[in-house]
């Protein structure tokens, strides 16, 4: 009889093993979990009215393109291992990003780089080298702490989400090699 069966939850991780046994359920989550995030994102933009930084804007797209190499392997070919693999790249440098606005976030207030203008002008305004320097490197305003998820800063939720989608993508991958 099965963890679920029995109604005892001890140890998930064996649950979710036993039963996540098909390439496509990986993949699947990895989509699933890619637009999910990006669609709390687009809450906290708009319900919450907090604008994106530009080193979360980075997040956005790489948790857009690790969803949408996918979605693209689950249409062509989910136990061809090039996309499983792209996806943790995406995964993996999206949760690059990450730290390194966890690390703006740590530094004390007179180490912070300074503030520039919001994103939506840096497009509008900037030549296109500028505009990639700001949202690699990040600004002033990534080293804002918004505790609107409780527990960790919305940066700290993005890294957990990298971890998942990188860990989903392995899983996916490993699952197709053999």
């Amino acid at each position: 009889m099965s963890v679920a069966a029995t109604g005892r939850w001890q140890n998930r991780g064996e649950y979710l093993m036993r039963n996540m046994r098909e390439t496509e359920q990986w993949g699947a989550l990895v989509c699933l979990g890619a637009g999910g995030i990006l669609c709390v994102g687009l809450v906290v933009e708009f319900a919450l009215g907090l604008a994106p930084c530009p080193l979360c804007m980075m997040q956005r797209i790489w948790f857009a393109l690790a969803g949408v190499v996918a979605l693209i392997g689950l249409t062509h070919n989910p136990r061809w291992g090039i996309y499983p693999l792209l996806s943790a790249l995406c995964a993996g440098i999206g949760g690059g990003f990450a730290i390194r606005q966890l690390w703006l976030q740590s530094l004390p207030a007179d180490q912070v780089p300074s503030c520039g203008p919001d994103l939506s002008y840096m497009i509008d305004a900037f030549p296109i080298g500028e505009l990639l320097t700001a949202m690699t490197s990040g600004t002033g305003d990534c080293a804002a702490v918004y505790d609107v998820i409780p527990l960790m800063s919305i940066a700290g939720w993005a890294l957990l989400g990298f971890v998942i989608l990188f860990a989903a993508s392995v899983m996916q991958l490993r699952l197709g090699l053999r």
